[in-house]
């Protein structure tokens, strides 16, 4: 019976050293699909690579539209050039609440444009993999920042600049929220 457990014990260990792995990994110089990106962030996510960067909170995959992403905590410029971003003062990334997430909308978060209603999203944290699905998509002002008040289940609000293809400062928000899904 020990011996069940000892095996047990260093297999669990090694999963999440794999796991932890793998979260690093993505906060590393992974190239990401840069098809629909401008020219501008493009260069400047080449340019966040240089820089040093905490290790990341999570990995939010969206397999709809391929993006697989780093989450790293913040919104400054060197951060959503380099991944997306938790919003400060919403709950972290994988507990309980409305944890706020912003991405670029002419870099990473480009693609929300093509998702929809009931699309799955799935966020990897240290301690386990969640599925959200897409509940809602609206449109607001920038000033409006109650899309990031405390929800009473799990959800992902992911916030980006709208219109996708505006030149200059878009003047809108695009918000997606997800709610976790059951398992």
């Amino acid at each position: 019976m020990w011996g069940g457990l000892r095996v047990a014990a260093v297999a669990g260990a090694r999963h999440e050293i794999e796991r932890f792995g793998t979260l690093r990994a993505a906060g590393e110089a992974v190239e990401p699909d840069l098809t629909l990106w401008s020219p501008e962030r493009i260069a400047a996510w080449r340019d966040a690579l240089a820089e040093p960067a905490p290790p990341p909170l999570a990995v939010l995959r969206i397999p709809r539209i391929g993006l697989e992403v780093p989450v790293l905590e913040g919104t400054d410029r060197v951060t959503l050039d380099r991944g997306v971003g938790h919003i400060e003062h919403t709950a972290a990334p994988g507990s309980d609440g409305n944890s706020g997430i912003a991405g670029h909308r002419d870099g990473f978060f480009r693609g929300l444009k093509d998702i929809g209603p009931g699309d799955a999203i799935e966020l990897e944290t240290l301690g386990e993999k969640e599925v959200y699905r897409v509940d809602r998509i609206w449109i607001v002002d920038p000033t409006d920042v109650s899309v990031l008040d405390p929800t009473p289940t799990a959800s992902l609000t992911l916030v980006t600049c709208y219109p996708f293809y505006f030149v200059g400062s878009a003047p809108r928000r695009y918000i997606v929220r997800a709610v976790r899904a059951e398992p």
